[in-house]
């Protein structure tokens, strides 16, 4: 059980440590070389996610990385927590980080380590933000995976439209990550923790209160902007538009679910019974069916097919937001 719970954090490891030789590799190997490299790390990958989806069978795996466990009053170092459906989700983003290496062996004619590379971290980001059960920890692995999403985007950097996708990929989600930093800090202003359960716990029987009401409006909108829900829908369509197709089976396939997720378990781990749930649903199912309605109609004006996957996208994205909007296992 102790080699299980190490698990997340081998997972994100791998990943981290696997750009960096990736990057050395492809200075000193052919192609080819480096790519049967990467695709070794994402069979890791893959295998310690299906391990930790059967751990999952017999409740959460908790792990807190280098034995920083909390101390009386205290939550220190780093907690990955992992359930059933966070493992889950992590299976699929290993498998689909598999999927985008070996299509990339036929996309590019020519392509350098980087390209991998930034697979990677992309995986270790995106990992860590489904897993880890804190929210400054949240706010960090958002960012790695922004700032290797934004390059990935823009990979394409002798083009004008690639650069112009990234930029606006940058721009949208570095302002969600920044609102949501902002919620995080009133939330630990209030109750001196970081932790989502030392949160809920120090929630627990308090009634709604102003500051509350907006941390939690903008730690939701940061993570709804990774989401490309409306009215943040449009980068998605302009990344998805410009990104290599490889890059493209990330962006949709787990990327943008992975903020609704996030906006799910913030709610019931931490606020749930502190804020009305009458006014969570309301607001969730507004936004989930403006989402999926936008979403369709602007499929039928498509005439790019990257852009018309963007958009399908965003309309199942609405209808994800209008499950997590009925506020029970049911919905999700």
């Amino acid at each position: 059980m102790q080699a299980v719970q190490q698990l997340p954090a081998l997972l994100i490891a791998t990943d981290i440590a696997g750009a960096g030789v990736l990057i050395v590799a492809g200075r000193h190997f052919h192609r080819r070389a480096v790519d049967v490299l990467a695709i070794g790390f994402a069979l890791a990958g893959v295998t310690i996610a299906a391990v930790l989806v059967a751990a999952t069978a017999g409740g959460r795996v908790v792990d807190w990385v280098g034995g920083w466990r909390p101390r009386p009053g205290l939550t220190v170092g780093i907690v990955l927590v992992v359930d059933r459906v966070g493992a889950t989700a992590v299976l699929l983003l290993t498998v689909l980080l598999g999927c985008a290496l070996l299509f990339g062996w036929r996309y590019f004619d020519d392509v350098h380590a980087h390209y991998p590379a930034l697979l990677l971290l992309f995986s270790a980001g995106l990992a860590g933000f489904l897993l880890t059960g804190d929210l400054f920890d949240m706010f960090v692995f958002f960012e790695l995976m922004g700032a290797a999403g934004y390059a990935l985007a823009g990979f394409k950097i002798e083009e004008p439209q690639s650069v112009q996708g990234g930029l606006t990929f940058a721009v949208l989600n570095s302002l969600g990550a920044y609102l949501g930093l902002v919620g995080i800090a009133l939330v630990y202003a209030r109750t001196g923790a970081l932790g989502l359960a030392q949160i809920g716990t120090a929630l627990a029987g308090k009634g709604t209160d102003p500051l509350l009401l907006t941390s939690f409006t903008l730690i939701v909108t940061g993570w709804l902007v990774k989401a490309a829900v409306l009215p943040f829908h449009f980068w998605l369509a302009d990344a998805h538009a410009v990104a290599p197709t490889p890059v493209c089976v990330l962006f949709s396939g787990i990327m943008a679910p992975s903020g609704v997720y996030a906006v799910g378990r913030v709610y019931w781990v931490a606020f749930h019974g502190v804020l009305p749930d009458g006014a969570v649903h309301r607001a969730l199912l507004v936004l989930g069916a403006a989402t999926a309605t936008l979403g369709a109609l602007m499929c039928f004006t498509q005439r790019h097919i990257k852009r018309l996957l963007a958009y399908s996208t965003i309309a199942h994205i609405g209808l994800f937001v209008l499950g997590v909007a009925a506020l029970n296992a049911a919905g999700v």
